[in-house]
C-alpha cells in the first residue's frame, strides 16, 4: 500500500474540507475500514470484474457489488423453504405437525389425521399469502428503482442504460433533477468551479440545498466527453462503510496525488438540483453504498403475546404429556382388574403385553388430550389480525385529505404490539416539522410587530399591492409596521429592513419579464428565505448580485451597493456581517446573529435593548427562532486600517482562519442594536396534543436527529416535549451523575436498577452523537471512534476552541475508562469462574439507559443513521420493551427495521421509509390515534380472545379426564366426534371471533380522552401467565361441575328415563358445556350491537340445526359407525329432568364466577386505595433532592440553519455565472433527454453547453511541514490553523467564555511523572486556585439562594469542583512532542500578524449572564467546504481599477443567472 492510504486512515492531515475529524484505532478490524484498501479504477470495468475476495471455504466472491439490489426477503427458490423455516419457529405448528405425524399410527391414532392436517395447511397457506403479498410489494419496489435510466459512457460517449447495469469505475452524466444512482466522485459539472448543488430530502428529510464541488484538476482537465472517455485515474478510498458524512480518499492520476473528503462525494438517493449537467465517477454501488449500508437487515418481527403463546404452548404440551403419564400410570394399576371384568372390550381381548399396551395408551391420551392446543384458536387469530388491519386502513380520522394518503397497515401481524408500546423514537425534520421557516414577529427600537389579529385579508386588500415584487403567498402582516416603513421616516425600521435585504448569501432569479415582479429566490436555508422574503414584501427587495455588488429596490428606488467584506456564519461565529459602501459613500456594516454573540458587542445597553432583552425571552417562550439585527457606521481610517489587517490575514499560510476571524471580531464591535426577528419553524399539525397525550399514557418519546443541539431544543420546546421547569441534562451533567454514583455505591455488576435512587424530577436528556460514540460499544460493528487519536479540523476555530474540544473529549473517554475500571477492580464482586459477570461496557451502556429511561424526553443531535438504529438496539436490549420508530426519509429506514414496530410517514421525503415501515402514515399527530385507539383496542381484543378461547377450550375437554377416570383409562372420548369436529368451527366461534373484531371497553373518543388507559398494555395486565393460570382454573372449573353434577344426577334416575347410558351423559356435559361457555362470553361482552347478540344465536342455532342433521336416521343408515348417535339430543331433552341438569350446571357455572369477579374487584379496589394512601404518604415524609438547574432566561435558538461556506462562493465569483459563451472552446457533448419507449441506444440531440469559469488559482509556493507529502500539492493553499487560548465551561452554564493569557499562566500544572485518576482530580483541585473570581461571586450566590447539599450525603449533587477543575487537570494530555498534537496557545498567537494578538478592549471578562452559550460542532457531520480548491483572492494590484459599477447598473451584463444554491 502507498503512503498516503497507510497514512490516510491515522494520523494524516486532512483538508479543510473534511467532514470527519474522528480517526480510528489502530487495530486489525479498525484498520479494515479506514485504511485505502478500496481500489477504483476510471472506464476500466475489466479490473473491477476480476477482483476477488474471500468467502466461503475456496468460494471467491466479487469485491465490487454491481449496482442491482434486492431489499425483499424472498426469491422464487427461497421462499417455501424460508417462509417455512419462520412459520416453524412457532412452537404451535411444530407441535401440530408431531399430532399429526402420531395420528398416523393406527395403533395409537384416536382421531383420523386428517382432522388436523387439513387445518395445519390451511394456516400456514394464510401466512404464507400474507408474507408473499408484503415481499410482491418489495420486489416490485426494487424493479422500479433498478429500472431507472441513466447515461453511462461507454466507449466514446454516453449511452442511456439502467441503473442496474451501473458498475464500479464507470462515469456517469447526471441532469437537473436526475437522482444520483450510485456514490459518485463528482469529476466536473457546467456550473462555475463545476459546484453541484444536491437535496437531500430523500435521505435526511431536509429540502434545503447542499453544494458538493470537484477536485480542481478534474474540473480543469475534464472538460469535454473525449477527455472523459480517456480519463485513467485511480481512486484509493477507505472501503464501504455506513459513515455516512466520512469519506478519505485520494485521486492518482498523471503521477499525482490529489485528497478528497466528503466534500467531493455524490451519495445514492440525492437528487440534483440547480444544476444542468454533472458528471461523476461511480466509487461505491448497490449494496456498498453508504445509504444501503445504513439501510439494515429486514427483522422477523414478533409480538410479545406471539412470544408468550410460544411458551405456553410448551408448557401445555409439558403438562398433557405429565397427565397423560398420570393416566397410563392409572391404565397399568388397574389393567388386570379391568381386563378381568370388561372381558367383552377390544382392549381386553388384546394379547399384547403390560408395557406395551400402556405405551399405547400413553400416546393415545396425548393425541385425544391435543385438542388443548386449539388450531381454530391461530387460524382465526390471522383473521383477527386481518381485520384490525383492515380497520385501521379504513378508519377516516386518520386520512389526510390534503395529499389523498390514507393510512394503511402493511404488516397485519402487529397489531396487538400497538396497544403495547413505551417508546417512540422519532426524527425531527420531516416527521414532527415542515421544514417550513415563517416570519412569525419582530422588534424594531424595543417595540414588538406581530400579525394583526384579523384571521385573513380579503383578496381585494392585499397590504402589498403596492409593491410590484411582493410575494403574494407572505402570510405576515402589521398594519402598522407596514405605515412605519411606508412614511420613511423612521431610521431604524429602515435600516432593520435594508439589513435583512443586504446581509445574506440568498441568489435571486428572474424569471418572467423584467417588471412582472416573478423573482425567485434561492437559499442555502429556509430562515434566510424566509427573511430575505418579509424584507421584500415590505419594500426592500433584493434584486440581484454580483461578485461585489448587492442591488436593491428600497421603496421602488434602486440603489446599488458596493460590497467591501462579507463574514460568513458558522457554528463558532453564529452571526454574519457584510461590510458596504452605500450609494451615498458611506461604509456601513450589517450583522445578524445569535443574541448570545451579538448583545455582548454592542456599544451601549439602555431600555431599547434591555426591552429587545424582554422580547428575546417572550419569543423564546414562544420556541420562536430568533436573530438579533446590529449595524454601525464605520469611519474611513478604521476601514482603511482594518482592510490592512484583513489583507495581511487572508494571505497567512498558517492559522489564517483564526486570524480571519480575529479580524472579523475586531470590526464586529461597538454596533448599535436595530431589533430581533423571529421565525417559526412550522411544526405539523397537533404535533404537541399528540406528545402531550401520548405521554400521559407513559409512552416515552425520543427525538433522534441528524441536525445540531439548538435546533433540536428549540423544536422539543416548540413540540412540548420539553418545559421550562424540566431538568434538563446534557453530557456533563451526565457523566457527573454516572461518576458520583459510581464513587459512592459499589454494587454489584448484575444488579439491575442502578439509578433507583435518582430523584423524581421531571428530567429531560441531551445528548449529541459523538458522546453516543462512546456508549455503543457491546451493539455496534463499525469500528469504535476513540477521542485519544483525535485530529483536531482546525478550519474555523474560535482561539482555544480546537484545545477545549480536544480535552472535552479526552475526559468524556478517560471518564468511561475510570468507570470501567472501577467495575474491574478487586473489590467488585465476581461469579463463580472468578470473572466480571458482566463487562464494563455492558454495565455502563446499563446505567446510561436507565438514567434515561428515568428522563421524560431524550433528544439525541447529530447522530448518523447507524446509530439511530443502535439506540433503538440499546433501549431494547436493556429494558425489554416494545419500541416504535417513526420517521420519513431514509436516513430513518435502519431504525425502522431495528424498532419492533416501524411507522414511515408519506409526503413528499421519497418513499424509502414507507417501503420498509410496518405502518403508514400522513402525519405524525395520526399515532396517537393510531396507538391509544387501534393499538389498545387490538391488544385488548386479542387478549381477550385468546384468554375466552383457553377457557372455552379447557372447559369443554378436561371433561375428557375426568371421564377416563370411569372408563378403565382407556382413552376413550366422551364426545361425539362431530361434536368434537364442530365445536370450535360453528357452535362457538362466532361469538369469540366477534370479540377480537369488534369488542370495545370504551370509544375511541373516550380512549384519547383518557390516555392512561394504555398503561395495561405496557403493564400486560390483559394477558399474561397469571391469566393464563386464571383461564385454566376457570376451565377446570367448569369441566368439574358439568360432569360431576352430571354423574351425581344420572346415577339416581334409572330405567327408560335414565341419563346413565353414554350418549345420554355426553349430551348432557356437551350441552351444559356449551350454554356454560355461551353464558360466559355474554357477561364478558362489553360493546353490545345486534351483531353480537346474532352471533349467539347463529351459534346456538348452528348446533341445534347441525345436532340434527348429524343425528338423523338417514346418515345413521348409512355409517353407523361415522354417526352413531342416533336422536341422542332428542331423547334427553325431551325429559324435563334432562333440562333440569344442563340449567343446574350453567347457573352453578355462572353465579360462582360472577360471584369471583365481584369479590376479586372489591380487593383490587381496596388494594389500590392503600398503595394511593401509602405513596402519598411517602411523599409527605420523604422530599426529593432537588437537583440544580441553569437558568434558561435566554435561549439561543438563533435562526441560523445553513454551514460556512456560501459568502466565500460569492466574494471569489465561484458560485456566480457568467454570461453566455463566456467560453465557447470548453464544451460538453451532452445526451437528449430519454424518451419512453426508446431503446438506450435511440439517437441523441448534442447541444453545446458552458462548463463555467476556468480562472487559474494562485497557489502559494511553500507547503505546510506539517502535511504528508501525498497532500501537499492540494493543501498548500489551504490554511493550517491551530487551537488558541482554552475556553472553559462557567460555573453551572452552558456557556463558555476565553481565557486570557494571563489567566492560563496562572493555571497551576500537574506533573507528567504523577497521573492523576478521576477520584484524585476531586482532591487536587482548591477552590482557591480553580476558581475565577466571577466564579467564586457566583458559587457564594447559588449557595445562599438555593442552600446546596454536602458532597458526601448526597449523591445526586454535581461536583462543581470536578468540572471547573478539568481544563486545568490535563493541560499536558495533548503530548506536544507529537506531530499531531494541538498546538498551545503561545505557538498560536506567535504565527499571527501585528496586532491580531491582542483581544480588542471589547472583549474583557464580562458577568456570568453575558456569557455567550457554545455548542461544538460535530466533527462528523461539518458540511463540506470546497475552499481548498478556489482561487486565492488577488492582490490589491491586481484587481480592476473599479469594480464599482455606476448607479444604474443593475449588475445583469455580468449576472444574467445568478446561481442557485439553495431552493425557494
Amino acid at each position: 500500500m502507498d503512503t498516503a492510504g497507510a497514512q490516510g486512515g491515522r494520523g494524516a492531515k486532512r483538508s479543510p474540507t473534511s467532514m470527519g475529524s474522528l480517526t480510528y484505532r489502530d487495530h486489525q478490524d479498525d484498520d479494515k475500514n479506514t485504511a485505502f484498501t478500496w481500489e477504483v479504477r476510471a472506464n476500466n470495468r475489466a479490473f473491477q470484474r476480476q477482483a476477488k475476495e474471500g468467502g466461503f471455504l475456496c468460494w471467491q466472491n466479487r469485491k465490487y457489488k454491481t449496482n442491482l439490489i434486492h431489499t425483499a426477503k424472498y426469491n422464487v427458490l427461497s421462499f417455501l423453504p424460508l417462509n417455512l423455516y419462520e412459520q416453524f419457529h412457532r412452537m404451535s405448528n411444530v407441535y401440530f405437525l408431531l399430532i399429526i405425524i402420531l395420528q398416523t399410527i393406527p395403533e395409537i391414532s384416536t382421531l383420523p389425521w386428517f382432522t388436523l392436517f387439513a387445518p395445519l395447511v390451511c394456516l400456514l397457506l394464510i401466512r404464507a399469502t400474507r408474507d408473499l403479498v408484503d415481499d410482491i410489494g418489495r420486489h416490485r419496489s426494487d424493479r422500479t428503482v433498478n429500472n431507472r435510466p441513466c447515461q453511462i459512457l461507454l466507449g466514446k460517449g454516453f449511452l442511456w442504460k439502467k441503473w442496474k447495469h451501473l458498475c464500479v469505475g464507470d462515469v456517469v452524466c447526471l441532469s437537473q433533477d436526475s437522482i444520483v444512482p450510485a456514490d459518485l466522485l463528482l469529476l466536473a459539472s457546467t456550473e462555475p468551479s463545476s459546484l453541484c448543488y444536491v437535496e437531500t430530502a430523500d435521505i435526511d428529510g431536509e429540502t434545503n440545498l447542499k453544494f458538493r464541488q470537484a477536485p480542481s484538476i478534474t474540473h480543469h482537465e475534464l472538460t469535454s466527453v473525449k477527455k472523459m472517455s480517456s480519463f485513467r485515474g485511480t481512486v484509493m478510498c477507505e472501503a464501504p462503510n455506513s459513515r455516512m458524512h466520512h469519506f478519505v480518499g485520494c485521486l492518482e492520476w498523471n503521477g499525482r496525488k490529489y485528497p478528497l473528503d466528503i466534500g467531493n462525494l455524490l451519495l445514492r438517493g440525492c437528487r440534483i438540483r440547480n444544476t444542468d449537467t454533472c458528471y461523476g465517477l461511480v466509487i461505491y454501488a448497490g449494496f456498498d453504498t453508504k445509504i444501503m449500508k445504513n439501510c439494515g437487515k429486514i427483522h422477523l418481527k414478533r409480538t410479545k403475546l406471539d412470544l408468550l403463546m410460544n411458551k405456553l404452548v410448551i408448557l401445555i404440551f409439558l403438562s398433557l404429556v405429565v397427565i397423560s403419564l398420570g393416566l397410563m400410570v392409572g391404565f397399568a394399576m388397574t389393567f388386570n382388574g379391568f381386563r378381568e371384568k370388561h372381558y367383552y372390550l377390544p382392549v381386553a381381548r388384546q394379547s399384547r403385553g403390560l408395557v406395551t399396551e400402556s405405551f399405547f395408551i400413553f400416546w393415545g391420551f396425548v393425541i385425544l388430550l391435543s385438542v388443548m392446543v386449539p388450531m381454530a384458536m391461530f387460524i382465526m387469530s390471522e383473521f383477527i389480525y386481518l381485520g384490525n388491519s383492515v380497520f385501521i386502513n379504513w378508519d377516516q380520522q386518520m386520512y389526510y385529505e390534503a395529499q389523498d394518503i390514507p393510512a394503511k397497515a402493511r404488516s397485519t401481524s402487529l397489531n396487538d404490539h400497538l396497544g403495547q408500546v413505551e417508546y417512540v423514537f422519532s426524527d425531527k425534520t420531516g416527521t414532527l416539522t415542515q421544514n417550513i421557516m415563517t416570519f412569525n414577529k419582530c422588534c424594531i427600537a424595543g417595540r414588538i410587530y406581530g400579525p394583526d389579529e384579523k384571521q385573513g385579508i380579503p383578496q381585494q386588500e392585499n397590504p402589498y399591492q403596492w409593491n410590484q415584487f411582493a410575494y403574494g403567498k407572505f402570510p405576515f402582516y402589521n398594519k402598522e409596521l407596514l405605515g412605519l416603513v411606508r412614511a420613511n421616516k423612521n431610521q431604524t425600521v429602515r435600516e432593520f429592513w435594508r439589513l435583512l435585504a443586504l446581509c445574506h448569501t440568498v441568489m435571486v432569479h428572474e424569471k418572467g419579464s423584467e417588471h412582472g415582479g416573478q423573482l425567485l429566490y434561492q437559499a442555502a436555508s429556509p430562515d434566510e428565505e424566509a427573511l430575505v422574503t418579509a424584507a421584500r414584501n415590505f419594500g426592500y427587495v433584493f434584486l440581484s448580485r454580483t461578485q461585489d455588488t448587492i442591488t436593491l429596490a428600497e421603496l421602488g428606488v434602486e440603489r446599488v451597493y458596493q460590497v467591501l467584506a462579507m463574514m460568513d456564519f458558522n457554528s463558532v461565529r453564529k452571526r454574519m456581517s457584510v461590510l458596504v459602501r452605500t450609494p451615498e459613500g458611506s461604509i456601513c456594516l450589517y450583522t445578524k446573529g445569535a443574541d448570545t454573540v451579538i448583545l455582548e458587542r454592542l456599544r451601549k445597553k439602555g431600555p431599547v435593548e434591555a426591552t429587545t432583552e424582554e422580547a428575546l425571552f417572550t419569543f423564546a417562550q414562544q420556541t420562536l427562532r430568533t436573530l438579533c439585527l446590529a449595524s454601525k457606521e464605520v469611519a474611513e481610517d478604521e476601514f482603511a486600517e482594518w482592510q490592512r489587517k484583513h489583507q495581511e490575514a487572508s494571505l497567512l499560510l498558517q492559522n489564517r482562519a483564526q486570524a480571519l476571524h480575529q479580524v472579523y471580531n475586531e470590526m464586529e464591535q461597538n454596533l448599535e442594536l436595530l431589533g430581533v426577528t423571529a421565525i417559526e419553524d412550522k411544526l405539523q399539525d397537533g404535533v404537541p396534543d399528540t406528545i402531550k397525550c401520548l405521554q400521559k399514557g407513559n409512552i416515552r418519546v425520543w427525538v433522534l436527529t441528524g441536525d445540531k443541539q439548538e435546533t433540536a431544543v428549540n423544536i422539543g420546546f416548540a413540540c412540548q416535549l420539553l418545559s421550562e421547569n424540566m431538568l434538563i441534562l446534557e453530557e456533563k451533567d451526565i457523566n457527573s451523575i454516572l461518576e458520583t454514583y459510581w464513587e459512592n455505591n459499589n454494587l454489584h455488576p448484575r444488579k439491575k436498577g442502578l439509578l433507583r435512587s435518582l430523584p423524581q424530577a421531571r428530567m429531560a436528556m441531551v445528548v449529541n452523537g459523538e458522546f453516543l460514540d462512546q456508549l455503543l460499544l457491546s451493539l455496534r460493528k463499525e469500528p469504535r471512534a476513540l477521542v485519544q487519536n483525535v485530529v483536531v479540523d482546525e478550519a474555523w476555530q474560535e482561539p482555544g476552541l480546537g484545545r477545549r474540544d480536544f480535552l472535552n473529549a479526552r475526559r468524556i473517554s478517560m471518564l468511561w475508562r475510570n468507570l470501567g475500571g472501577q467495575l474491574n477492580s478487586p473489590g467488585q464482586p465476581r461469579g463463580e469462574d472468578g470473572q466480571t459477570q458482566e463487562c464494563p461496557e455492558v454495565l455502563r451502556e446499563r446505567a446510561f439507559v436507565e438514567l434515561a429511561s428515568r428522563c421524560q424526553a431524550v433528544i439525541c443531535c447529530r447522530v448518523t443513521p447507524k446509530q439511530k438504529a443502535l439506540i433503538v438496539a440499546l433501549v431494547k436490549k436493556y429494558q425489554q420493551v416494545v419500541t416504535l420508530a417513526i420517521g420519513d426519509g431514509a436516513n430513518d429506514v435502519n431504525m425502522i427495521k431495528t424498532a419492533d414496530i416501524g411507522v414511515g410517514l408519506a409526503g413528499q421525503e421519497g418513499m424509502q421509509a414507507v417501503q420498509n415501515s410496518d405502518y403508514v402514515l400522513a402525519q405524525f399527530s395520526f399515532l396517537q390515534r393510531l396507538l391509544l385507539v387501534h393499538g389498545r383496542w387490538s391488544y385488548m381484543r386479542v387478549c381477550k380472545f385468546l384468554r375466552y378461547f383457553i377457557y372455552k377450550t379447557l372447559a369443554s375437554m378436561m371433561v375428557q379426564i375426568w371421564f377416563a377416570l370411569y372408563s378403565g383409562f382407556t382413552a376413550q372420548p366422551l364426545y361425539e366426534g362431530w361434536f368434537l369436529a364442530l365445536f370450535n368451527l360453528l357452535y362457538s366461534t362466532l361469538p369469540v371471533l366477534y370479540i377480537g373484531l369488534f369488542e370495545q371497553d370504551v370509544s375511541a373518543e373516550q380512549s384519547l380522552q383518557m390516555p392512561e388507559l394504555y398503561v395495561a398494555g405496557q403493564r400486560d395486565e390483559l394477558f399474561n401467565y397469571g391469566v393464563f393460570l386464571q383461564a385454566v382454573a376457570h376451565g377446570t372449573a367448569t369441566s368439574l361441575v358439568n360432569f360431576f353434577v352430571t354423574l351425581l344426577v344420572s346415577q339416581n334416575l334409572a330405567g327408560p328415563s335414565g341419563l346413565g347410558d353414554h350418549q345420554s351423559f355426553a349430551v348432557l356435559v356437551a350441552l351444559s358445556g356449551l350454554l356454560s361457555i355461551t353464558v360466559e362470553v355474554m357477561l364478558i361482552t362489553k360493546y353490545w350491537t345486534v351483531l353480537s347478540l346474532l352471533t349467539v344465536v347463529l351459534s346456538l342455532s348452528a348446533y341445534a340445526l347441525l345436532t340434527y342433521a348429524t343425528q338423523s336416521y338417514l346418515l345413521f343408515r348409512i355409517s353407523p359407525v361415522t354417526f352413531p348417535f342416533l336422536y341422542a339430543d332428542w331423547n334427553v331433552l325431551s325429559r324435563p329432568s334432562a333440562l333440569l341438569v344442563v340449567l343446574l350446571n350453567v347457573s352453578v357455572n355462572t353465579l360462582v364466577a360472577v360471584a369471583v369477579r365481584i369479590i376479586v374487584q372489591e380487593l383490587s379496589k381496596a388494594r389500590k386505595e392503600e398503595e394511593v394512601a401509602l405513596g402519598e404518604d411517602i411523599l409527605a415524609m420523604e422530599p426529593m433532592p432537588q437537583l440544580r438547574r441553569e437558568s434558561r432566561r435566554r435561549r439561543s435558538s438563533y435562526a441560523f440553519s445553513h454551514r460556512e461556506g456560501y459568502a466565500n462562493l460569492i466574494t471569489q465569483g465561484t458560485s456566480l455565472r457568467r454570461a453566455p459563451g463566456a467560453n465557447p472552446e470548453v464544451t460538453y457533448e451532452s445526451v437528449g433527454e430519454p424518451q419512453d419507449e426508446a431503446p438506450p441506444e435511440a439517437p441523441r440531440t448534442p447541444k453545446r453547453m458552458s462548463l463555467g469559469d476556468k480562472r487559474p488559482s494562485v497557489e502559494a509556493a511553500i507547503p505546510s511541514p506539517d502535511l504528508t507529502p501525498s497532500f501537499q500539492d492540494a493543501a498548500a493553499a489551504s490554511s493550517d490553523e491551530a487551537p488558541g487560548p482554552q475556553q472553559v465551561w462557567g460555573p453551572r452554564t452552558r456557556e463558555r467564555r476565553t481565557m486570557s493569557p494571563r489567566r492560563q499562566s496562572q493555571t497551576p500544572p500537574v506533573p507528567e511523572e504523577a497521573p492523576v485518576s478521576l477520584p484524585q482530580v476531586l482532591e487536587l483541585a482548591p477552590e482557591s486556585e480553580s476558581q475565577l473570581p466571577e466564579e467564586k461571586e457566583e458559587q457564594q450566590q447559588v449557595e445562599s439562594e438555593q442552600g446546596l447539599l454536602d458532597y458526601g450525603s448526597s449523591l445526586w449533587r454535581i461536583p462543581l469542583q470536578f468540572w471547573r477543575s478539568w481544563p486545568h487537570a490535563w493541560p499536558r494530555d495533548a503530548h506536544p512532542d507529537r506531530e499531531d498534537a494541538p498546538p498551545t496557545a503561545s505557538a498560536a498567537r506567535a504565527s499571527l500578524p501585528a496586532g491580531l494578538g491582542e483581544a480588542p478592549a471589547a472583549e474583557q471578562p464580562m458577568e456570568v449572564e453575558q456569557w455567550p452559550m457554545e455548542v461544538e460542532p460535530w466533527p462528523v457531520e461539518v458540511e463540506p467546504s470546497p475552499m481548498e480548491w478556489l482561487p486565492v483572492p488577488l492582490p490589491a494590484e491586481e484587481q480592476p481599477d473599479d469594480p464599482r459599477p455606476s448607479p444604474g447598473d443593475h449588475g445583469k451584463e455580468s449576472f444574467p443567472f445568478s446561481n442557485k444554491p439553495g431552493s425557494a
